[in-house]
């Protein structure tokens, strides 16, 4: 049996049974049918709820006159992210916003549990950023092909016509390969930043694993926000008009 949080293990306890069913539905054999939810997927499970009721709460507390401090972080993330689109991508880059903003906050949060005594990164799984990258590759091609009908083929292509059957391949191998780049810069870095700060606490339980709390979090925030670049940069790449 793996180690659980404890949240898992309330899941597991209460659900155990109807997730089994549902994977042996879909033809998959969970390893441990007595615990099918991991830590990773509950940690997920964790920050949806908490980033729906940040939505909720925010929506319900909108004001003209007197914005809330929750209001305002909220307005402070969406001019970031708007104004980093806006650089990187350009003009209509207001459509991507949502997707981007979701995909920072969710990555930063699942990043931060770690820090949160009981909890885990759920971006410390390979499993876990292997998905953001996936949803990421299927967002930016969606788009391109939405932005450019057939022609995105071009992007694929080089600019004349005899380097298309060596530059073809090269370029199918370079866009699967950044959902490797983006899963194991997240993967590794999380991983050893849990990895560090765990086995710090346990030879010094007080003081100096504090420092390395300070640096777990910045590299959780430079990690959430390298993700979100790239992404944005990708997307830029794909729905660029001058291909």
């Amino acid at each position: 049996m793996p180690t659980q949080t404890l949240l898992t293990k309330f899941l597991n306890a209460h659900f155990a049974v109807p997730v089994d069913s549902l994977l042996h539905a879909l033809h998959i054999k969970p390893q441990y049918p007595a615990a099918p939810i991991t830590n990773a997927f509950a940690m997920e499970l964790l920050v949806f709820v908490v980033l729906v009721a940040y939505f909720i709460l925010v929506r319900l507390t909108l004001s003209v006159e007197k914005p809330a401090a929750i209001q305002h972080l909220a307005e402070m993330t969406h001019e970031f992210v708007s104004e980093q689109g806006d650089q990187i991508i350009g003009h209509g880059s207001e459509r991507f916003t949502g997707y981007l903003t979701v995909l920072l906050l969710f990555i930063l949060l699942c990043n931060l549990l770690g820090l949160i005594p009981g909890l885990e990164s759920p971006t410390a799984n390979v499993v876990v950023p292997l998905g953001f990258a996936l949803v990421t590759f299927v967002y930016y091609h969606y788009h391109g092909i939405r932005a450019h009908g057939f022609a995105y083929i071009k992007q694929f292509l080089g600019p004349v016509w005899w380097l298309y059957p060596l530059l073809l391949p090269i370029e199918i191998i370079s866009h699967f390969a950044r959902i490797l780049s983006l899963t194991v810069r997240l993967y590794a870095n999380m991983f050893a930043g849990d990895l560090l700060s765990l086995a710090f606490f346990s030879l010094v339980p007080i003081g100096v694993p504090l420092v390395f709390l300070g640096l777990h979090l910045g590299v959780a925030v430079v990690q959430a926000y390298v993700f979100f670049l790239l992404a944005a940069i990708y997307l830029s790449l794909a729905v660029a008009q001058d291909h």
